[in-house]
């Protein structure tokens, strides 16, 4: 395996401000106490093309985010592989969602991510602006948490991830230590 392959990366995507759009940062929050040194654990309220830089360079990648299908109660817990974002349906050619990622970073052969996870909550409303969790969303939480714990445990077996400096130092920059 290369040092490339064994790199796990866990990713909250959200935004503290938009109520339960923040379900994948506050999971992103609990698993950083808990998750091995090996394993960076970042934050992102980017989208698109901002997730290139974040995911190069990991062998795995673990993405905990907000969803809204309107097909499932709020609070569901939803899990997705990159085979399930193959097909590109970009909305517009100035949009980037994780299928244009994933081509371009083939295209331009970027060290990418082998195994990428999307953990993903279903929530009734994530625009709206507000601070904290809807009632189900805060009650999702924990499951969100500990599903993305036993991916990231049986991922840490499978590689032996190691720890790395540069694990200690993202993890620290992300969680405002280093301020």
């Amino acid at each position: 395996m290369t040092e490339h392959s064994l790199r796990i990366l866990v990713l909250g995507l959200g935004n503290d401000i938009l109520g339960d759009d923040a379900v994948g940062l506050l999971a992103a929050r609990r698993l950083r106490a808990s998750l091995p040194a090996s394993v960076d654990v970042l934050e992102s309220a980017g989208g698109g093309l901002d997730l290139l830089d974040l995911l190069e360079g990991y062998g795995r990648a673990l993405i905990l985010d907000a969803i809204a299908t309107g097909e499932h109660p709020p609070g569901t817990l939803l899990e997705f592989s990159a085979a399930d974002f193959q097909k590109v349906i970009a909305p517009s050619p100035h949009f980037a969602g994780l299928p244009e990622l994933l081509q371009m970073a083939r295209q331009l052969t970027i060290p990418f991510p082998e195994t990428i996870s999307v953990l993903a909550c279903e929530v009734a409303d994530s625009y709206q602006i507000r601070e904290g969790l809807s009632p189900s969303a805060d009650a999702a939480l924990p499951a969100v948490v500990a599903r993305a714990e036993r991916i990231v445990a049986s991922w840490v077996s499978e590689t032996g991830s190691p720890p790395s400096p540069e694990s200690s130092r993202r993890r620290r920059e992300d969680s405002g230590l280093d301020n």
